[in-house]
């Protein structure tokens, strides 16, 4: 009944403890409310009382109903419905350039690097619902998978869809994918741009150098994250492909030039990372979700429905009604 109700001054609900006190008040004092008349005998008034008379306390008892729904109105019962509007004040555009060369299949991280980084990846973008993301795959050479976009089922799908290969040139061009990345937020009008730039190699290929590709991430305002993933020492990484077309595996001394990323995070005011296991590299993502927040201002809205006229309402009925009663039909017994 009182579901989703509530009260603006519930102090007023004190004044309950009156009625026990009217009440009682009331049943001293009744004797005295009725005249009595000194007759040498009785006999003659021994008929029952009629029914009206015995319904007299009624009237009583609507008074401390009114008074009752009086005090509950004055309680300001209410029910608020509360509609919020959130606001992106701050967005973020992000463009994720990931590595997929050969070598991203080694076995140090589960099942390979290529998989652990795309579930990290997906949780990432799926936490990121107020900002545009894309994405840009390289190896030897670069392309944009998928533009800068807010819609997360596709970059989702995108993401899904990557895997390594042999159509693109052998080899790993951090310059050229950074550069495409850069050519995808140049014209972006978001306040803050991000690139989150992943390899597991050193520059060996493209025709961009890496410093020139900095340099234009600086001139557009773009901060690069930069993430070498890959262990410490050796690792069980592809060499040959065998006559069935598989890969053939061996355990290869990982090399990645942490200088370099180093340098381009820190030039573009950002972090350098190094993801040895798959615990690791879901720790970097999650430390730049933090570090690159999307400011949200959210409004919420009251529209309170105030429940006491019908209340109030009611109480004047009564208290009508006893009036009306006490001046008609118990007139002659009061």
């Amino acid at each position: 009944m009182f579901e989703g109700i509530t009260f603006e001054n519930p102090e007023f609900f004190w004044l309950f403890l009156l009625l026990p006190v009217l009440a009682a008040w009331y049943i001293w004092k009744r004797n005295r409310l009725t005249p009595s008349l000194s007759i040498s005998s009785t006999k003659g008034f021994m008929a029952k009382r009629s029914f009206w008379s015995q319904l007299r306390p009624l009237l009583f008892a609507l008074r401390l109903l009114a008074l009752a729904l009086l005090i509950t109105g004055l309680a300001r019962p209410r029910t608020v419905d509360v509609s919020t509007k959130i606001k992106t004040t701050r967005g973020i555009d992000i463009v994720m350039a990931i590595d997929v060369s050969a070598s991203m299949l080694a076995k140090d991280l589960k099942p390979n690097r290529l998989e652990a980084l795309k579930d990290v990846a997906a949780d990432f973008i799926k936490g990121r619902p107020n900002d545009r993301i894309g994405l840009v795959v390289y190896a030897g050479e670069s392309f944009t998978k998928t533009p800068v976009t807010s819609d997360k089922a596709i970059v989702l799908n995108a993401l899904e869809e990557i895997e390594y290969s042999n159509l693109l040139q052998a080899g790993t061009a951090i310059g050229m994918g950074l550069a495409t990345s850069v050519n995808r937020l140049k014209e972006s009008k978001a306040l803050s741009k991000v690139i989150i730039l992943l390899t597991d190699g050193v520059n060996n290929s493209g025709f961009i150098d890496p410093k020139i590709a900095t340099e234009l991430a600086i001139e557009y305002d773009i901060k690069t994250y930069t993430i070498g993933i890959g262990t410490n020492g050796m690792a069980l990484s592809p060499y040959a492909i065998n006559a069935r077309g598989r890969f053939e595996y061996a355990n290869i001394k990982v090399e990645i030039d942490e200088e370099l990323l180093q340098k381009i995070a820190a030039d573009t005011g950002a972090k350098y990372f190094r993801a040895t296991d798959n615990e690791k590299l879901e720790e970097i993502y999650t430390e730049i979700d933090k570090l690159e927040k999307t400011d949200i201002e959210e409004f919420k809205y009251y529209n309170y429905e105030e429940k006491y006229r019908p209340l109030v309402l009611l109480a004047g009925l009564l208290l009508l009604l006893e009036a009306l009663l006490r001046f008609t039909v118990f007139r002659s017994f009061i």
